[in-house]
């Protein structure tokens, strides 16, 4: 959302000159050929989930998925890519949109598309939680029986959350990450609800302050200001007890177990594989735990 702001100012109503690409893979369509959009007008833009969709003349759609790694960059016409991590620039009247990827996984992704119907069918059409209402929620929550975590951050669910926007919310509403949504009380959902509503506001209002006029270039996963997503080990500034995490997969999940999970350890699937039963079942049993096996 703060990315459409800056570039509604710098590239609505301006015609799109050239596009480059340097990463091949990043293009997932054939037809019609992106060189099609060179020349165009953009006519307007708009998120969907988390893709950023630049409307062109002709019902074209130019669709911008940066995944974890992708930034955008507002920089002089005409300036260069450099590989790795440029992945592609568009060139407008008045400067070049750069758009890069950090890491070696490449995962942003390109769509270029004709037609409405074309755009819709890459809508994952998770709700947006900032324009529903609690009665919608708890509908779209409890459809599938999910973890909280899960379900926050699965796209055809709820739109634009994330990994470390969610762990945010569950540590703003006090819940595990590890609670099942078709067990949760009503009484939990709503103050996941107004957790989800409150941090969500809260980031979008606090990146517009940061960025003002200029063209956002901290838009990032991880923010020193949060509370728990990326304090794996530092205190909770809350209680001030020791951030936890769980991994799974290429993703993991930040909490306190004292403000969430009620003094208990949630199990990481790893760890507790291998040590089995003498996974720590307490913050406090981790300690000890970690002390024994630093003794000589």
């Amino acid at each position: 959302m703060v990315y459409l702001d800056a570039l509604q100012t710098r590239i609505g109503g301006r015609k799109l000159e050239k596009v480059r690409i340097v990463a091949p893979s990043l293009v997932r369509t054939a037809i019609p050929p992106i060189q099609q959009a060179e020349g165009k007008q953009v006519l307007g833009l708009r998120r969907m989930g988390k893709r950023i969709c630049i409307g062109l003349e002709h019902d074209l759609w130019l669709v911008l998925h940066l995944m974890i790694a992708g930034r955008l960059h507002w920089r002089p016409l005409g300036a260069k890519l450099v590989r790795p991590r440029g992945l592609a620039a568009f060139d407008f009247p008045n400067g070049t949109l750069l758009w890069t990827e950090a890491g070696s996984q490449k995962r942003a992704s390109l769509h270029f598309v004709a037609g409405e119907d074309a755009l819709q069918a890459l809508d994952p059409k998770g709700l947006e939680v900032l324009d529903a209402e609690l009665t919608t929620f708890t509908r779209v929550l409890q459809s599938e029986n999910h973890t909280l975590k899960r379900a926050l951050t699965d796209p055809r669910l709820f739109s634009g959350i994330g990994n470390a926007y969610s762990d945010e919310i569950l540590f703003q509403a006090k819940l595990s990450p590890m609670l099942l949504t078709q067990k949760l009380t009503p009484e939990q959902i709503a103050q996941l609800f107004l957790a989800t509503r409150t941090t969500l506001q809260n980031w979008i209002d606090r990146l517009r302050t940061e960025a003002g006029k200029k063209f956002p270039e901290n838009v990032t996963a991880f923010r020193e200001e949060m509370a728990v997503h990326g304090k794996y080990k530092q205190k909770c500034p809350r209680c001030g007890n020791i951030i936890q995490r769980i991994r799974y997969g290429a993703n993991e999940a930040n909490y306190c177990p004292y403000c969430q999970t009620g003094n208990k350890l949630l199990a990481d699937r790893s760890l507790s594989r291998l040590l089995r039963d003498d996974w720590p079942k307490t913050p406090d049993a981790l300690e000890q735990f970690i002390n024994l096996r630093r003794k000589p």
